[in-house]
Order: structure tokens, then sequence, then C-alpha cells
């Protein structure tokens, strides 16, 4: 993956990134009041390897002048008992706060969804936290509807849109 919304880059995370995307999701966390969990939610971002590159998913970085300001990604969620074998699950989509409003969130969404149609999925499931409004307001305004599979400690809200 490689593109471009507006003056941000957006291409495929590389092993020389962990630390900035995790940082980017750590403050975006922070802001918000939610925990940063390097050892429970949040291991996938120290391990994109094990949980995203070798299980068939993606794992993007967004860049302004060569900085890392937001994520994105998505993995077969294969082995999760809830989940169709042709269902994904988007996670760590997380924007920097001087990039939020510009609509990067709704162009990353309608990629990732692209990207996943085109893979053959056809079943894309979210969890997130209600103090992440708009997060909530996004999905929900981009066709997903809200399910009880919740499954991760701090999300208190599950979607999921079929496509």
């Amino acid at each position: 993956m490689l593109d471009r919304y507006q003056n941000y880059i957006i291409r495929d995370w590389q092993p020389d990134d962990r630390i900035a995307a995790a940082a980017v999701i750590k403050n975006a966390l922070a802001e918000y009041g939610l925990g940063w969990e390097p050892d429970g939610a949040d291991q996938d971002v120290i391990g994109v390897e094990q949980y995203y590159l070798a299980r068939g998913g993606e794992f993007w970085v967004i860049e302004d002048n060569g900085t890392i300001i937001g994520t994105s990604a998505y993995y077969p969620c294969i082995f999760e008992e809830n989940c169709d074998v042709k269902a994904v699950e988007i996670r760590k989509m997380y924007l920097h706060l001087k990039t939020r409003g510009q609509g990067l969130g709704k162009y990353l969404l309608g990629q990732l969804e692209r990207s996943i149609f085109d893979r053959g999925y056809r079943e894309i499931r979210i969890e997130t936290a209600s103090v992440l409004t708009a997060a909530v307001k996004l999905y929900e305004s981009s066709g997903y509807r809200s399910i009880p599979d919740v499954e991760t400690s701090r999300c208190d809200r599950a979607y999921v849109k079929f496509l």
C-alpha cells in the first residue's frame, strides 16, 4: 500500500516504525484517559509481524513530512470464536490530534474496506470505546451496526459491517 490523502502519505508498516507507531497509539489513548496495554490489548503493535503480517493482515502508518502521525490495520479473525472465516477485525485506527477532523479517518476506513474486500473478506468487525466519540460516529455513519461481542477489556462497543 502506498497512497496519499492531502499531504499525508499512507504506507505499509516497516520494522523501523514500531516505536513511532506505538507512541501515536499510546498518546491518543492517553488523551481519552485510556491506558496503554503492551502486555494486553496493545501487544499487537509491538508484534506487528506476528499479529498482522503472518496472519495475512495489513498494518499501515500515516506520515506527515516524514513523521508518523497515524496508524490503521486489520487482520483476519479466523482464530477467534465469534468470527466467520471470511471476517477481519479493523484495529489500531488512531490519528494524532492535529490531523483529526480533516476527513483522514473516513478516508482510511474506506481504503481499509477496499483492501479487505479485494482480499475476499466479506465481514468486518471493530471494537472501540464510547469515549472515542469521533470513532463511534465514524463507524455508525459508515454503515457499521452495533453487536454485543466485545472482547477487549478497554472497549465497550463492537460493530460489524458486511461487504
